[in-house]
C-alpha cells in the first residue's frame, strides 16, 4: 500500500483523536496531528519518524503554515487534510456573549477555511488531495438555541461545496460530512451544565465516533460532496431549510421531545458516574 500523508485537526479528544488512532492502527499513514490542546495531544500520542505533533490554533494563518510546512519538509506532500476541530457554544440568542459570535465563528468557520486554501494551494501544486471537512446536520437548517454554531457550519458547507465544484477538474476533492449529535466531550458538557438550549440537538439521534470513522472511510473511497449521518436526518434538516417556517409550528413539541431525550441520557450519564 502507497504510504498517504493526513493532516488532522482537533486529534487530542474526541473524533480527532479516534480517527487518528484508527488510522495508526491500520498502518502505512504519515500523520501529523494537531489541536489547541497539545498537553492532551501529547498524552494521547507519541512522536515517531511517521507521525507528527503539533499545537495548533485553528484561528491563526502563521500556525496553518507551520503546520503544513513542517508537512512537506517531513513527508514532500499532503493527500489528506480532515478538519475536525470545533466547538460549541450553545444558547439562545440574546444569551450569547457578544464575544461568542467571534469564538465561534472564527474556530468553526474561519479555522476550517484558512485550513482549506493553504493546503488546497499545496493539492493544487500536486495535482491531487482530498480535504474532508466535519459540518453539522446544524448546517442544514437552522436551529434556535444553536444560531451561532448553525451559521458557521452552514457556511462550512457552502464553502465546501463551492471549493469541490472549483477544483476537481483538477483532482482535488472536498468532501464535508454533516452529523447529528456525537457522543464526544462536547456532549458530555452538554449533560453537566446545559439547559433548554439544546432541546433541539437531542431530538435525533446519537452518534459514535465509531460512525464518523466509517464515514471517513467512506468518503476516502466515494469522494462525494456531502455525506448526512444519518441520511434521513439530513433529508429532514433539508426540508426544514426548504421551508423554515415549519419551524413557527414543530419548534416547542421538537423542544420538549428533546429535552425529554436529553434528561433521560443525562439521568443516565450522570446517575452512572456518581
Amino acid at each position: 500500500m502507497q504510504v498517504k500523508t493526513a493532516i488532522i485537526t482537533g486529534a487530542a479528544s474526541g473524533i480527532g483523536k479516534h480517527w487518528a488512532s484508527a488510522l495508526l492502527k491500520q498502518g502505512g499513514w504519515q500523520l501529523v496531528l494537531a489541536d489547541v490542546n497539545e498537553q492532551g495531544l501529547r498524552e494521547s500520542f507519541s512522536e515517531s519518524e511517521s507521525l507528527r505533533l503539533h499545537a495548533l490554533d485553528i484561528r491563526s494563518k502563521e500556525q496553518w503554515q507551520r503546520v503544513l510546512d513542517d508537512a512537506l519538509q517531513r513527508f514532500g506532500r499532503v493527500d489528506y487534510l480532515f478538519n475536525i476541530a470545533g466547538i460549541s457554544r450553545q444558547s439562545f440568542f440574546l444569551s450569547q456573549p457578544i464575544e461568542n459570535i467571534d469564538l465561534v465563528l472564527d474556530i468553526n468557520l474561519k479555522g476550517p477555511l484558512i485550513g482549506m486554501r493553504l493546503v488546497g494551494e499545496q493539492m493544487m501544486k500536486q495535482g491531487a488531495g482530498h480535504i474532508i471537512n466535519v459540518g453539522s446536520l446544524a448546517g442544514l437548517s437552522p436551529t434556535p438555541g444553536n444560531g451561532l454554531y448553525s451559521a458557521a457550519k452552514a457556511g462550512l458547507r457552502n464553502a465546501s461545496i463551492a471549493a469541490a465544484i472549483e477544483w476537481r477538474t483538477k483532482g482535488i476533492f472536498v468532501t464535508v460530512i454533516a452529523p447529528d449529535l456525537v457522543d464526544t466531550p462536547i456532549m458530555q458538557r452538554h449533560l453537566e451544565s446545559a439547559n433548554d438550549e439544546v432541546a433541539l440537538t437531542y431530538t435525533g439521534v446519537t452518534l459514535t465516533v465509531q460512525d464518523i470513522e466509517k464515514a471517513f472511510w467512506k468518503a476516502m473511497r466515494e469522494k462525494p460532496l456531502e455525506m448526512n449521518l444519518p441520511r434521513w436526518r439530513g433529508w429532514l434538516t433539508k426540508l426544514n431549510h426548504a421551508n423554515p417556517a415549519m419551524m413557527f409550528w414543530l419548534y416547542e413539541p421538537m423542544k420538549r421531545r428533546g429535552m425529554k431525550r436529553f434528561e433521560k441520557i443525562r439521568k443516565q450519564r450522570l446517575g452512572n458516574q456518581r
